[in-house]
């Protein structure tokens, strides 16, 4: 049986994490990223604004953590975003679809009582490594 290696990614370019985990883990060709909050990665702390400031931001750190992964945006397959509160899905998905903005991943979003450092929106997401093709099926 072959060994998977399980890679531990970590980059100056997005927020370092507030917790004991990493930015992303690589198993094979399967990229998990950790939730990203806005954070400006040179203060570490909040970007000023409300819900659009954060999830701009937010998906700025996604962006870095999946390039630094050998991934990027056109290879997530799921993305999972977590808001404290639901009255903020407008602003959060006209800032999201400009970032993903054709064939779109599989996306859940739940309103949860409260995120870490008092954020207003977490983004996560699952993509793969390589050379991905996209085909549509109806």
């Amino acid at each position: 049986m072959s060994t998977i290696v399980r890679k531990l990614i970590s980059t100056a370019n997005a927020a370092k994490p507030v917790a004991p985990y990493n930015q992303a883990v690589v198993a094979d060709r399967t990229v998990y990223v950790s939730g990203c909050l806005g954070l400006d990665k040179d203060t570490m702390k909040l970007v000023p604004g409300g819900p659009t400031e954060q999830a701009e931001k937010a998906l700025e750190n996604l962006e870095a953590v999946l390039k630094a992964a050998d991934s990027g945006v056109d290879k997530v397959v799921k993305n999972t975003v977590f808001l404290k509160d639901l009255n903020d899905f407008g602003a959060v998905n006209e800032v999201y679809k400009r970032v993903f903005n054709k064939d779109f991943p599989a996306r859940s979003c739940f309103q949860v009582a409260k995120l870490p450092m008092d954020a207003l929106v977490e983004i996560e997401c699952i993509a793969l490594t390589g050379s991905v093709e996209t085909k549509t099926v109806q």
